[in-house]
Order: structure tokens, then C-alpha cells, then sequence
């Protein structure tokens, strides 16, 4: 029995100095971006536009197909059950509301932290099992400010753009099926589509990507940095940092949509 509560006190110790870790390594992160560059330290912007193209420009493609098949799908599972009721016109709003509210942030945050928080935690816990970031600390260069920063800032305007593509991709997915395969009217699928849009609808789906942005490249981050055990140590800091950035997107998005839907805000 003793040994069961020294287990759980353990853990609970573990877990709790984890937390503190991580929300000390977000407040450094936040300092060395809005206070960094008033002490003389700016953010290489080169770094930031190198990141963009890393995490944006070249994760198009896959948000864009993962998010154009889910609209097919969804559009023709809709489509099944509405045509007994006769509302096969609905499929038009139903797929539109639901990729910009849920699916659309949703997945395309699921595709980058499988994408890009795989990649942060792996080029940082190679630096981390290499003794690179001892080196950078006796350099005097905090890496924070030189690996996460620049990750940071790109990735948090990056997630937006690509939720906004993939928000097509998934209209255009369901727009295809009603069209070509439920021969419904192009004009009358546009109007059913936006009728039912509201902005709120809208604004709640493109705030999420900002709050899953911070999540994939914080655990990333986070992630690497406690990389301990060689190669092997690596491999297991990459599939935790998925596997929690996954689990927290999830909790976050309820907890987003629940403050814009049930407390109105």
C-alpha cells in the first residue's frame, strides 16, 4: 500500500515540476518577444521567414487534401441521411458550418502538430542530446530566444493562413459532391452554403488556430529541451510531444468552443 502512494505521490511531484517548466519556458518565450527587443536583442527576422516557408509554404498541400477529402466525405454522409427527409439542399450548410467552426481548424492544427511539432522536437532534442545547447548557453545566447522564438511567431501566423485554405479545401470538397454528384444548382449550393453562415461561426473557427498554433510549438519545444537518452530518447520526446499536442488541441478546442457557445461570449 505504501508503495502504491509513494507511485502516486511521485508522479504528482513529476507532473507538477513539469507544469512549472512548461509555464516558464512560455513566460521566457512571450519575454523574448515583446521584451527581448527593447534590450537590445531583436528577432532575426531572417529566421522567422525561413520558419514560415518551413511550416506554411510547404504544409499547404497536405492541409489542403486532408481538409478537401473530409468535405467529400462529410458532404456524402450528409447526404445519405438528409435525401430521406428531403433536405438534400442542407448538405450545402451543413458541410460549410461545420469545416469553419470544428473541422477545419481541427484538422489542420492535427496535420501540423503531426507535421511540424514532430520536427521541433526532434531538431531540438538532437541539439538537447548533443550538448548543442549547453554550447549556446556558454556562448551567452539564450536558446530560447534563437530556436523557439522564431518557431513561435511563425507558426502562430502561419496555422491561421493554413486553416483559411483549408476551409476552402473543405467547402470545395462538399461543393463538388452537392454539384456533380447530388445535382444540385452551383448557384443555389453557394447561397444554401453562406445563408446559414454567421459571423460568429466564422470569427470562432479562426481564433482557435492562434491558441493550437501556441499549443504545437510550446510542447515541441518543451518536448525537446527535456530530451534525454540518445537517439532513443529523441524517438520518445517526439511521439510524447504528438501524442500530448493531439490530446491538448482536443481539450482546447472544447474549452474554446464552450466559451463562445454556452457562456456566449
Amino acid at each position: 500500500m505504501l508503495k502504491i502512494f509513494e507511485i502516486v505521490g511521485r508522479r504528482t511531484i513529476n507532473w507538477f515540476q513539469l507544469s512549472v517548466d512548461f509555464i516558464r519556458l512560455f513566460i521566457e518565450t512571450l519575454y523574448w518577444i515583446f521584451v527581448g527587443p527593447f534590450k537590445g536583442k531583436p528577432i532575426k527576422s531572417k529566421a522567422v521567414f525561413e520558419q514560415m516557408v518551413f511550416m506554411g509554404s510547404n504544409s499547404v498541400i497536405i492541409v489542403f487534401f486532408v481538409i478537401f477529402f473530409t468535405g467529400v466525405v462529410l458532404a456524402m454522409q450528409s447526404a445519405h441521411q438528409l435525401s430521406k427527409m428531403g433536405g438534400t439542399i442542407y448538405v450545402a450548410s451543413l458541410v460549410t458550418i461545420s469545416i469553419c467552426r470544428e473541422l477545419g481548424p481541427v484538422l489542420a492544427a492535427l496535420v501540423i502538430a503531426g507535421r511540424i511539432g514532430a520536427a521541433i522536437t526532434a531538431e531540438i532534442g538532437s541539439m538537447q542530446v548533443n550538448e548543442q545547447l549547453e554550447a549556446l548557453d556558454t556562448m551567452a545566447i539564450s536558446p530560447v530566444r534563437y530556436l523557439v522564438v522564431p518557431k513561435f511567431i511563425s507558426l502562430f501566423f502561419m496555422l491561421p493562413c493554413l486553416t483559411v485554405i483549408g476551409d476552402a479545401a473543405g467547402i470545395l470538397g462538399g461543393y463538388v459532391i452537392g454539384v456533380f454528384t447530388l445535382d444540385i444548382n452551383p448557384a443555389l449550393y453557394m447561397q444554401t452554403a453562406l445563408k446559414y453562415l454567421t459571423l460568429k461561426d466564422i470569427y470562432t473557427g479562426l481564433s482557435k488556430p492562434f491558441v493550437f498554433a501556441m499549443i504545437i510549438t510550446m510542447v515541441g519545444a518543451f518536448m525537446g529541451i527535456k530530451t534525454r537518452g540518445g537517439a532513443v530518447g529523441v524517438g520518445k520526446a517526439t511521439t510524447i510531444s504528438v501524442v500530448s499536442s493531439f490530446i491538448l488541441i482536443i481539450v482546447a478546442d472544447c474549452i474554446v468552443t464552450g466559451v463562445y457557445y454556452f457562456i456566449n461570449f
